[in-house]
């Protein structure tokens, strides 16, 4: 069999902690990095990926204004940045044509709207509040909630780091939305305080935020007598990082215009 060429990679947020670990993490005889793209005005722009330390290569980061010509070189643009930069940067990806992989999150619900519609149908692409494997188990476990009786509450905890800025995390609003669409949930709830006790129909989300925790979340079921937890713990940004390039090698081979999730990625249904 011919041998399979690299995969050519624009990276966008390259000097953000996802994007300098998605560029690390890339097999060189799986991937090519062909593009480097940082938030305006970064001191990184017009260094190399060398000179920076992210990775042995004689590339240089370039601002969201090159974005349309890096990806004119590249199969698969990988985005890990604000969500404002994002909704800049989506009509430059879009009018593009190229496969997207797309693991910002944070977004309003307004930009979340908009973004989809931007997307929905133009290109390819992958869109997951996490891109971790085991998370994406978590969400598929999340929708078996609900064959539970009736009387079991469930509820959601999620831990990160303290310069995380999003609260609750990406991950645990979709974990949230899976749970209150399968157990019927009409209302969410983020912490308590004070006379609060839980209402029938409501969904309980909990954030906690420190130190340099990568990501850990939980769900809890409770019930009268017996409780189930289940639990993914991400040890590196490098779990995050893998299954966003698994996710790259996969929607290059997905050519038809709409938006995956990572569960579409492995194959679950939910």
């Amino acid at each position: 069999m011919p041998a399979t060429s690299p995969l050519r990679l624009c990276v966008v947020g390259a000097t953000g902690r996802m994007g300098g670990t998605i560029i690390k993490e890339a097999p060189a005889d799986r991937f090519t990095i062909t593009g480097a793209v940082a938030a305006e005005g970064e001191s990184a722009i017009g260094k190399t990926l060398r000179e920076l330390e992210i990775a042995d290569i004689d590339l240089k980061v370039v601002p969201p204004g090159s974005l349309g010509e890096q990806l004119r070189s590249a199969d698969v643009c990988i985005s890990f940045t604000a969500a404002a930069a994002e909704v800049a940067n989506i009509p430059t990806v879009a009018a593009s044509g190229r496969p997207f992989i797309l693991g910002t999150t944070g977004f309003s619900d307004s930009q979340q709207a908009y973004v989809l519609e931007a997307l929905g149908g133009k290109v390819p692409c992958v869109m997951a509040s996490n891109f971790s494997i085991g998370a994406n188990v978590l969400f598929a476990m999340a929708a078996t909630l609900k064959s539970l009786p009736p009387d079991f509450d469930v509820s959601v905890l999620e831990m990160h780091h303290s310069g995380k800025a999003d609260a609750p995390s990406g991950t645990a609003k979709t974990i949230a939305e899976i749970v209150s669409k399968a157990r019927g949930y009409s209302t969410t709830v983020h912490g308590r305080s004070g006379l609060s006790k839980r209402a029938k129909g409501e969904m309980e989300v909990a954030s906690f935020r420190g130190g340099g925790h990568p990501g850990e979340h939980a769900i809890y079921a409770f019930g009268p007598y017996e409780m189930l937890k289940f639990e993914h713990v991400a040890f590196s940004r490098s779990a995050f990082a893998q299954g966003a390039l698994l996710a790259a090698g996969w929607i290059s081979q997905h050519p038809e215009p709409r938006i995956y999730s990572m569960l579409d990625v492995l194959g679950f249904k939910v």
